[in-house]
Parts: structure tokens; C-alpha cells; sequence
């Protein structure tokens, strides 16, 4: 008797023990955007440098920097026609991309997925998004202006910024390490914008490194880098949702 209530008593606690392991899973990795913030206070994202990033990416003077790699001073002017330089940021969390108002392609989808980052951190304002057009012959600041209207943006938090192509092109692969030299076969020579547009996303910490790469496109990868913007909030003793 006591045999057969010591085996009801063990497959009781494993089934216990499978239902609150079944818990956990969905309460830390949800896609519920109001579960997003849930992970442990501890975990702390990599810095990412040269030296990690596909060297297709990265200008052969910097593929061996294995630390210290930062984001370029810039200057960029946004959809309010208001002059955008690293100052800006200063002491804040961003997430930045490369587009174009007329890609009909991979952008409309990357805009779609920037519509959810904004909503879980709409009002935070040490936290920001920067969208750079890749055709800046064609995306002028009024055009801009109506594409982040078309995507709902809230001006103070959503910059899509535009300036000298030469200047777009250096912060895309020398800061952002997104996009592949002009002399690689797969850089788009006299395309719509004669630049390589990227799905990725790259998270920026108030140190302005990179500390995340992700592909905009895929709802689980922005899911993640939500995951991980609380993350580096918690890193840096800023206030969440929690």
C-alpha cells in the first residue's frame, strides 16, 4: 500500500513539476507583447564588435577589432526637418535600420515590425528609433514625413533620417556594420538607390555599441530584440514596465 502511494506521490510531482516548467516557458518567452519585459534580471547581451560580424560587412582595416567599437559622430536631418547628431541620443537606447520610402519589398514589412517596438515603448523617451533612407535623392524630408505618417510614427520617438549618401553609407557599414563593400558582386550598382538595403535591425546602448543584431523582417527575431532592449534597460537602472 504505502508502495503504490509513494508512486502516486512521485507521478504527482513530476506532472507538478512539467506543469510549472510549462509556465515559466510561456511566462519568459511569450510573443504577448505585456510578457515581453519577462526574463532573468540578470542576463546581460554581448557587446558586439568588427571582429563578429560577418566580414563581408566590415571594411577590411576593422575586421580584426575585437572591442572598442563604437557608433561614428553623425549629423542627419529627420522627417521634421530638425538636425539629428549623436548628442541626440545622448543617454538612450536605440534601434536603427536602413530603408526606402518607395522598396516595396522587405521595408513595408521592417516598418510594420518598428510599429510594434514603438508601441511597447510608446511615451519612453530614453528610447528611440532611427530609420535611414538609402536613396536620399528621392527621400527628401517631406517625403519622409508622409511615409512616417503612413506608419503611424510618433515624431519625438520615430526619426527617419536622411542626409549626403556618402554619409549614409559610412554609418551603415563602418558604425552599423550592415551592408557590404561597393566592390562585393552583390552591392547593387546602378539599382533604384545603388546601395544595399538590409533587413537587419541593430540595437545601440547609451555607449553607442552595438549590443544586437536581428532580422526585421522575422516577428520572432523583433520579439527577441524587445526582449533584450528591456535587458539592456534593466543594465543601464532604467525604468520598465515590470
Amino acid at each position: 500500500m504505502k508502495a503504490k502511494q509513494g508512486y502516486w506521490i512521485l507521478i504527482l510531482l513530476i506532472g507538478g513539476a512539467a506543469v510549472g516548467a510549462g509556465i515559466f516557458m510561456t511566462y519568459y518567452f511569450s510573443d504577448d507583447p505585456e510578457s515581453l519585459h519577462n526574463r532573468a534580471e540578470n542576463n546581460r547581451l554581448k557587446v558586439i564588435n568588427p571582429h563578429d560580424v560577418n566580414d563581408a560587412l566590415v571594411d577590411s582595416d576593422m575586421q580584426d577589432v575585437r572591442e572598442g567599437h563604437t557608433i561614428a559622430d553623425f549629423s542627419f536631418v529627420n522627417q521634421l526637418g530638425d538636425t539629428i547628431t549623436e548628442t541626440s541620443l545622448e543617454d538612450q537606447i536605440y534601434v536603427t535600420n536602413f530603408f526606402f520610402t518607395t522598396c516595396g519589398g522587405i521595408c513595408p514589412d521592417m516598418s510594420e515590425q518598428l510599429m510594434r517596438v514603438q508601441g511597447e515603448f510608446s511615451g519612453d523617451d530614453r528610447f528611440k528609433i532611427l530609420s535611414h533612407t538609402v536613396n536620399p535623392s528621392y527621400d527628401t524630408v517631406e517625403v519622409m514625413y508622409d511615409y512616417a505618417e503612413r506608419f503611424k510614427a510618433d515624431h519625438k520617438q520615430w526619426w527617419f533620417l536622411t542626409g549626403s549618401k556618402e554619409d549614409l553609407y559610412l554609418a551603415a557599414r563602418k558604425s552599423y556594420l550592415v551592408v557590404p563593400s561597393p566592390d562585393d558582386p552583390n552591392f547593387e550598382h546602378g539599382s533604384e538607390s545603388d546601395f544595399i538595403h538590409t533587413e537587419n535591425f541593430v540595437l545601440i546602448d547609451p555607449d553607442k555599441r552595438i549590443r544586437g543584431m536581428y532580422d526585421g523582417t522575422s516577428e520572432e527575431e523583433v520579439s527577441e530584440m524587445i526582449r533584450d532592449i528591456y535587458d539592456l534597460k534593466r543594465e543601464y537602472k532604467m525604468g520598465t514596465k515590470l
